[in-house]
């Protein structure tokens, strides 16, 4: 007998989606097509030489720790290690604050299902990172949209849509938008702690790309000011503001390690989450991470990938500039990995991306990244993986794309 496994799939399952930026980058492999595409860091900045140093280390020092089953929580003295960056950043966390997770992806899966039912509500910034969407939607809610600007999410909206749609949660990317790459403004950031608190409505922050900035002034994050509000009468975490980061934008990927910063409470329900997804995170990871932070490394490696980054930043923009149609517009990043691009009205880049594949240059189309299917004419680039050159001629092509059909 022939098993019948379409019979036999969850509910659950059909409203889970294909990441539409996965399938655009298998197409994207092919060495004679320039990608514009995803968002993976340059990986001939990767700290190769210092990782088979850190990874000798740990395998002759520490050998045990590394191979062994761990805490679910993570390696103490990583979580310390990452408690002491936290303060340093105005976020009094303590380790028992930390849960080490296997990418800042797994984080947003644990909080679907530790927060999320069937048919909640969870506002999200439009547009706003797919993956949030992926992994929240398999837990069956609704997304209400939060418009953006130039200075980020629209938060004077905050306190009419949370009134009307009583949401579990908000997801915001306050630094260096993926994909619109724009900054939350300080007094926006502030309005949008202080509503979320007096109106009872968490904040899941994520912030993977906050330590690369290349111009413009730091920005205290949401988990920053929302501890200072509880700190009156001393440092104390706050209790608003779930705080998401990973080290796979300075470090490496491959590494799969990332941590969410919490009230003690909320870790715990983590923590059980998380045994029933994979019992912890690799434990040869956390320590090889967290002996890279020993030896005062990173400092060096993110500031070696800012001046990169920084040059093809000002490549793509100066790029769009001289090839791209003078009607379109976009925001200049003052940091990240991304580029947003707002074409004129009646221009679908949906539809043109085939095009572009002819001319074998590949995008992100916009419209993905919109709860509510706007966004067609708008889309994403990436300057992190490619070199300045490159990126010059990939932006010329799809100029070209564009002005065609004007």
């Amino acid at each position: 007998m022939t098993m019948n496994w379409e019979a036999l799939y969850s509910e659950r399952l059909g409203s889970m989606t294909t990441s539409v930026i996965r399938e655009i980058l298998k197409v994207a492999q092919s060495p004679e097509v320039i990608s514009l595409s995803g968002g993976w860091p340059e990986a001939d900045l990767f700290p190769t030489e210092q990782l088979q140093e850190v990874a000798a280390h740990v395998m002759r020092e520490t050998p045990r720790e590394a191979l062994q089953y761990g805490l679910t929580d993570g390696s103490i003295g990583l979580r310390q290690l990452l408690a002491e960056q936290m303060q340093a950043q105005g976020v009094p966390a303590g380790p028992e604050n930390i849960l080490i997770t296997s990418g800042s992806q797994q984080a947003l899966d644990l909080l679907g299902r530790i927060l999320l039912d069937e048919g909640d509500c969870v506002i999200v910034e439009a547009p706003t990172f797919l993956g949030a969407v992926q992994s929240f939607k398999a837990y069956g809610p609704r997304f209400v949209p939060l418009p953006l600007d130039g200075d980020g999410a629209c938060v004077e909206l905050l306190p009419e849509l949370i009134s009307r749609h009583k949401p579990k949660l908000m997801y915001l990317l306050p630094t260096f938008h993926n994909p619109a790459g724009v900054c939350l403004s300080l007094e926006r950031r502030r309005r949008a702690v202080e509503i979320a608190s007096e109106m009872g409505v968490p904040i899941v922050e994520d912030d993977p790309y906050g330590q690369l900035r290349y111009s413009g002034e730091p920005l205290p994050t949401l988990a920053a000011l929302d501890s200072a509000r509880c700190s009156a009468h001393g440092p104390r975490l706050g209790n608003t503001v779930i705080y998401l980061s990973t080290f796979s934008k300075t470090l490496t990927p491959g590494l799969r390690v990332a941590w969410a910063v919490a009230p003690v409470d909320v870790v715990q329900q983590l923590v059980m989450a998380k045994q029933g997804a994979d019992l912890m995170t690799s434990s040869l990871s956390q320590e090889i991470a967290a002996e890279f932070i020993r030896r005062g490394w990173l400092p060096g490696q993110v500031a070696r990938i800012r001046d990169t980054y920084r040059l093809r930043r000002d490549a793509m923009c100066a790029a769009i500039d001289d090839f791209f149609p003078s009607e379109a517009s976009y925001y200049r990043p003052e940091g990240g990995l991304f580029l947003w691009v707002t074409l004129p009205e009646g221009l679908d880049a949906t539809a043109l991306l085939a095009e572009a594949a002819v001319h074998q240059v590949a995008y992100v189309p916009g419209q993905p990244f919109f709860v509510d299917g706007r966004g067609t004419n708008t889309l994403r680039m990436s300057f992190a993986s490619v070199p300045p050159e490159t990126i010059r001629e990939g932006v010329r092509r799809v100029g070209e794309v564009f002005k065609a059909h004007l």
